[in-house]
């Protein structure tokens, strides 16, 4: 446990993108000094370094050897062995999604982190969107029937070192594991490779122990951005867009015949829809928070390393699914 009166010493492994937005995040946290970062590719780390006048370490050892946390955003066919190398040294860190690229690395990461003394989150940031925060709270009183969860991405500026299994859908096996608290019991899906050798579209339907029906489908092909996770419940149906931040609440409609006037019968239609209110929080500074304050004793970890599995075992199965179905296609045809 990091000294409570000081600030944490943290380190970020990997500046592309993601690892870039994890630096401006870190610091900008009162309880954080952003030590330092460290890159395969000297041109980016010295830039991001530069950026937030920290230095720039070619080996990820010696940033290691002097923090206290890391974020490890690099990409997904590294998060094993680096993550490993985190937690031998005592450091305590936050994986990006996936937790690793197979499910026996991701078994061997979880066996270390429960029995490491260090903090070990995974990365996935829907689960620290405001607007999943409070479609969670609205949907905990009430019947749901069906999950509706749709994320679709244009192909460029999409993860290419993934399918899109693991670069996309895995945020939603993450967040349907969350919400049903049950693992599925039965799975169909179908998955096309479209504009590169791994899937490109990916669909599939859930079938939970509590009658709870989930249908998942995620897209690099589309050239529209779309996060959408749509509720049916008992009496209710919600819509709610995690890109915009928004929720919607159909509630049962009302019909009924009326006599107007001796001119006939007219049927009125009424229905109710609720606009929930979603604070404007950014998901990444609720994440970055929220492991600084484990890491310093304050709370516990919202995603666990063992979360982070069981999301990859989940999209693992669909993946070697929509694989199969290919697989028989081609025999076929």
């Amino acid at each position: 446990m990091a000294n409570p009166y000081s600030q944490l010493k943290v380190g970020v492994i990997g500046v592309g993108r993601m690892g870039a937005r994890h630096c401006r995040v870190y610091s900008n946290m009162r309880k954080v000094h952003l030590f330092g970062v460290s890159d395969k590719s000297p041109e980016i780390g010295v830039k991001v370094a530069r950026m937030y006048d920290v230095p720039y370490f070619r080996d990820p050892e010696e940033l290691l050897a002097q923090v206290d946390a890391v974020s490890l955003a690099v990409p997904t066919p590294l998060h094993y062995d680096q993550a490993m190398n985190c937690i031998q040294h005592g450091v305590n860190v936050l994986i990006e999604k996936p937790i690793a690229e197979t499910v026996e690395q991701a078994e061997k990461l979880v066996k270390a982190a429960e029995e490491s003394k260090v903090v070990v989150t995974i990365g996935h940031i829907e689960r620290y969107n405001p607007a999943y925060i409070e479609l969670k709270n609205v949907v905990e009183s009430m019947e749901v029937i069906t999950f509706d969860m749709r994320r679709l991405s244009p192909f460029e500026g999409s993860n290419k070192d993934v399918d899109v299994v693991l670069d996309l859908m895995i945020h939603d096996t993450n967040l349907v594991l969350d919400l049903v608290g049950k693992d599925p019991v039965s799975m169909h899906a179908h998955g096309l490779k479209v504009f590169s050798e791994n899937l490109d579209h990916a669909s599939a339907t859930l079938s939970f122990p509590n009658n709870v029906l989930v249908t998942m489908t995620a897209s690099r092909i589309t050239e529209q951005k779309v996060r959408q996770l749509n509720v049916a419940c008992r009496n209710a149906y919600l819509e709610c867009d995690l890109l915009n931040k928004s929720i919607l609440v159909n509630r049962s409609t009302i019909g009924e015949y009326q006599n107007s006037n001796n001119r006939g019968v007219k049927y009125r239609q009424e229905s109710v829809v609720e606009k929930i209110f979603i604070p404007g929080y950014e998901p990444l500074m609720l994440e970055l928070q929220n492991f600084v304050e484990c890491v310093m004793g304050e709370c516990r970890t919202e995603v666990t390393a063992r979360d982070g599995l069981r999301a990859l075992k989940l999209a693992t199965a669909i993946r070697d699914s929509c694989l199969s179905q290919l697989t028989e296609q081609n025999v076929l045809m």
